[in-house]
């Protein structure tokens, strides 16, 4: 006598003709044999490309627009840079200038600069972050305290003065692009003019490679002397590229070379100027 079949579960072979439709399967008996490798070298043809579709121009971006023709802004920016005669009447003419698009793109205010405005140094970063833009001063989040222990430990607290080379805080904390720099560097350079610092220290690669109109990433340019000379040649100076203070948060082994860097700057800052 035979066993009696079990009952049919719908499950179970639901689930093994799901195992069989993924590994493949598509058949369990054919008629004819078929030759599953001849068959896979079958070339469909090639199926006729449909009509083009008529190109539609993408309108152009906001950045776009902003970088297309920046001229006009610099020679204004020029213009009221010189027609500063203090540091005061030249944070009031950034303010004003409405020629940078930065200060539309989310910035709350003008940042400048902070510091001696007789210091024997300038620092220059890249841009204000969002605690730069919510205070109204440059270097004061967690990068500018790092920077601050730094300057106090080389004996330079109170004998610099800090400055970005935009004055509006970049979306995002992104890098400030070299058609904002160039529109912000007729005040940076002013800046420089009035503070009449001996040396510059320049604090990442966007500051390095716009202060000195070079294209080297900053771990070559870093520990390094440059001179920078303004617009019209009426003021050299030399300057240093070093590691942004964000950089070393990011990457604290590199502070080594961050502090050698500041030591070489400040040994020369320091050292006793030749007799005439």
């Amino acid at each position: 006598m035979s066993a009696a079949a079990e009952p049919f579960d719908a499950a179970v072979a639901e689930s093994l003709l799901a195992f069989w439709t993924d590994a493949g399967v598509d058949a369990m008996l054919l008629d004819e044999a078929v030759d599953r490798i001849e068959a896979g070298k079958f070339v469909a043809p090639a199926r006729p490309a449909p009509p083009a579709l008529a190109a539609v121009a993408a309108p152009p971006s906001r950045a776009a627009n902003a970088s297309a023709d920046f001229g006009p802004a610099v020679a204004r920016a020029r213009e009221l840079a010189a027609a500063a005669q203090d540091l005061e009447s030249l944070a009031a003419a950034i303010a004003a200038f409405e020629g940078c698009p930065l200060r539309y793109e989310g910035a709350t205010k003008a940042v400048v600069f902070r510091g001696d405005p007789k210091a024997p140094l300038v620092i220059i970063g890249e841009g204000p972050g969002a605690d730069e833009d919510a205070q109204g001063l440059p270097f004061v989040g967690r990068a500018g305290k790092l920077l601050d222990r730094m300057l106090a430990a080389a004996g330079l607290t109170d004998r610099v003065l800090i400055t970005n080379t935009v004055f509006w805080r970049p979306p995002g904390n992104r890098t400030p692009t070299p058609a904002e720099q160039a529109i912000c560097a007729p005040f940076l350079e002013r800046i420089v003019q009035l503070v009449q610092p001996k040396m510059l220290l320049l604090a990442g690669g966007a500051s390095a490679k716009s202060v000195l109109k070079r294209e080297e990433g900053i771990l070559s340019l870093r520990g390094r002397w440059f001179e920078w000379r303004s617009a019209d040649g009426s003021l050299e100076l030399p300057a240093m590229p070093t590691l942004h203070p964000a950089f070393l948060l990011r990457q604290p082994g590199a502070k080594k070379k961050a502090w050698i860097d500041l030591l070489t700057l400040t040994e020369r800052l320091d050292r006793p100027e030749r007799p005439l």
